[in-house]
């Protein structure tokens, strides 16, 4: 190998001062050769660009052979190469370069940018930062020359000339213990996590070590930063993570079922906060993103919830109204069995046991249609004050002297629009359902509180979508509290804690379908040993304005018959069993009865006998034209005749048809004879 020749340092104070020293000279020999003024200018301008554009190339030189000792081991680098080589940055930079580089190439300070080879210079640089050497085509005035590309440690390349096909670099071994020493003495590489990733609202963090858990971090954006547990820079990732999500993340990862997605893990110190972990390797580093989706997995309970509870009220409501068919047939046949098994009869007592049977399990029915949001309700303008003080002294008796009932009143509460039997239901349900909770812990108090809240308060009490102002019914007690596992199942039917015998669990389920068909929400706050709070959120009812109307004269009737026992009665009802006991039991005191098993028959038989009809009696669900389809299309025949819905339930629609019509009642099933006898007459007196 030739002895390294000592290189020569580039002065600009020696520079200059050559050039000082050509323009004195030339000022000196100005006489001797007669130059006039004009002539030593133009020689002094001459010799100053002369001087500037030495200090130019000196300069260009200097800085090339300034960048190739700039890296550790550079001159050792060269004199182990033959070939021309440099040492080049991802962007083309070069770093170092021997003399046979700088014979070929010159002393460029980087590698074509343009040209036809841009393409495979671009291609090759790609590639070996992959960890691959690569073949590229350098041209530089006009001469095409094959360059082999190869990795050199962390974003550096080693480029040589003429070097064969592209193959692992392949260096005596003196030359490869100066690149190895080379490679070691660079700097770290730059951080790979950008100003993108240090904005993002998500964690982002780049790891060091072959598994992601086990890794440590090498650097982390501010929202990672913040997250709960975080340990700092140096610290282990997964010590972010919950061990049992950890382990089960872990396992998905080695197992390849991940499917490259998103792994869902809890963070260790607040484990209500659910994170989606995303993993990546690059350059032979993890990246990991930590997006918080607490809120969405909130809201995806909720919903899954809601549907739930919505599907188990459609199951239930179909149940009730075919229960309610035949509750209503039972009922009927032991009206017709009890008039010929009278008191003192052996088979009285038998039958009086069936009804008291079928009543409770009428009540059980009745409160599956409160939850499942099928009751016909008939809404009215309510006070709140007033609704609670009026049923405070019925809820006093129930609580019963060992449990203190305490009221609280707000002020300015508001009017809301509801079912008044209904929302008494709910209170009472709740009331007692507190009276047994503080008993259970040796607590004596109950807590009624009404008050008009703001949409803000509102949010801050449980209601999350609450818009505008709410009516409030809070009952609390001082009770043991609601575990935690038990919170999310207490509105399900037939849930309950009490033993066996001691309860339906229809209680809440009943509260939830009421609130519900009022158009409002509830909510619970309980921790355990605490006792528990129930919030009932009923929309403000707003009061219209006052608008005087002008007088309308109501049309007059044609005059009624005598309807004491006698009246022309259409009696719609698709269940055979309940339409074929009714007529009967209706005509045995003395009203005549036209049966039609279907809206269309009914329709049909209505406009056969037009004018005629007395009253209408009508089932609300039917196959086919639905109890209010016919009343739209048979209002033209009845001549003004009331109408009767009976149903065993109703949908909302239903309800709202009932509010504002004068001239259409509803009575639920079951019903008995007697109740629907009187119901008859009573409609018939009011239509006379």
């Amino acid at each position: 190998m030739a002895e390294p020749t000592a290189k020569r340092r580039f002065d600009p104070l020696t520079a200059a001062a050559v050039v000082f020293f050509l323009m004195a000279v030339a000022f000196a020999a100005a006489p001797a050769i007669n130059a006039g003024p004009a002539t030593l200018a133009g020689l002094m301008l001459l010799i100053g660009l002369a001087g500037v554009a030495c200090l130019g190339l000196f300069a260009l030189r200097g800085s090339v052979e300034a960048a190739a000792e700039s890296e550790p081991g550079a001159d050792k680098l060269i004199e182990a190469l033959s070939e021309p080589a440099a040492i080049a940055a991802a962007d083309g930079r070069i770093h170092a370069a021997n003399g046979a580089w700088k014979a070929v190439l010159g002393m460029a300070p980087r590698l074509p940018k343009g040209g036809p080879s841009a393409a495979s210079l671009f291609s090759a640089l790609t590639a070996a930062r992959r960890g691959d050497t690569a073949q590229a085509s350098i041209r530089t005035n006009g001469t095409e020359h094959n360059a082999t590309i190869s990795p050199l440690g962390a974003r550096r390349f080693l480029v040589r000339l003429n070097a064969g096909p592209a193959e692992p670099l392949a260096l005596p071994s003196a030359a490869m213990d100066v690149l190895n020493a080379f490679s070691n003495a660079m700097p770290p590489p730059p951080k790979v996590l950008d100003a993108f990733a240090a904005a993002s609202p998500f964690g982002a963090a780049l790891l060091e070590g072959e598994d992601p858990f086990e890794s440590t971090i090498i650097e982390a954006n501010p929202t990672l930063a913040a997250a709960p547990g975080y340990g700092g820079v140096g610290s282990i990732f997964g010590d972010l993570i919950e061990t049992a999500s950890r382990a089960d993340a872990s396992q998905r990862l080695k197992d390849g079922t991940s499917g490259g997605g998103a792994l869902e893990v809890r963070l260790a110190k607040d484990p209500t906060k659910i994170a989606h972990l995303y993993l990546s390797k690059s350059d032979g580093r993890w990246v990991a993103y930590l997006v918080d989706v607490s809120e969405q997995k909130q809201i995806e309970l909720q919903l899954a919830q809601s549907q739930k509870m919505q599907a188990i009220g459609q199951l239930a409501g179909g149940v009730a109204h075919d229960f309610n068919n035949l509750l209503t047939a039972i009922f009927m046949q032991l009206d017709v069995l009890s008039t010929r098994h009278p008191v003192g009869d052996p088979s009285y007592e038998g039958l009086s046991e069936i009804r008291s049977t079928s009543t409770r399990a009428a009540d059980l029915v009745r409160k599956l249609l409160a939850f499942s949001r099928k009751q016909t309700v008939q809404r009215e303008i309510l006070d709140l004050g007033e609704l609670i003080s009026e049923f405070e002294v019925l809820l006093r008796r129930v609580l019963q002297e060992d449990v203190k009932l305490e009221t609280e009143y707000g002020r300015n509460l508001p009017h809301v629009r509801a079912d008044r039997g209904q929302l008494e239901t709910a209170v009472m349900n709740l009331a007692v359902n507190a009276r047994d909770a503080t008993r259970m812990n040796g607590g004596s108090r109950v807590t009624i509180r009404t008050a008009r809240v703001t949409e803000a308060e509102a949010h801050a009490l449980g209601y999350p979508s609450a818009q505008g102002e709410q009516a409030l019914i809070e009952v609390s007690d001082d009770g043991p509290g609601i575990a935690s596992d038990v919170v999310d199942k207490i509105f399900d039917p037939f849930f309950t804690t009490k033993p066996v015998g001691e309860g339906t669990g229809l209680g809440l389920a009943t509260v939830y379908g009421i609130v519900k068909q009022s158009d409002g929400w509830i909510s619970v706050d309980s921790k355990p040993g605490e006792g528990a709070a129930f919030r009932i959120f009923l929309p403000v009812h707003a009061a219209p304005a006052i608008v005087d109307k002008p007088v309308v004269q109501k049309a007059t009737r044609p005059a009624a018959r005598d309807l004491s026992g006698a009246g022309r009665i259409l009696f719609v009802e698709d269940e055979d069993a309940v339409r074929g006991v009714a007529a009967k039991l209706l005509r045995a005191r003395g009203y005549e009865v036209i049966e039609a098993a279907s809206g269309e028959e009914a329709l049909e038989l209505a406009q056969e006998h037009a004018g005629t009809i007395d009253l209408m009696i009508s089932d609300v669900v039917m196959p086919g034209m639905q109890g209010p389809d016919l009343l739209k299309h048979a209002r033209v025949y009845l001549a003004g005749a009331p109408v009767m819905f009976i149903s065993g339930y109703a949908e909302a629609e239903f309800s709202n048809l009932l509010e504002g019509e004068t001239n259409v009642s509803f009575l639920p099933k079951p019903i008995d004879i007697k109740t629907l006898a009187e119901r008859v007459k009573q409609e018939l007196q009011k239509a006379a």
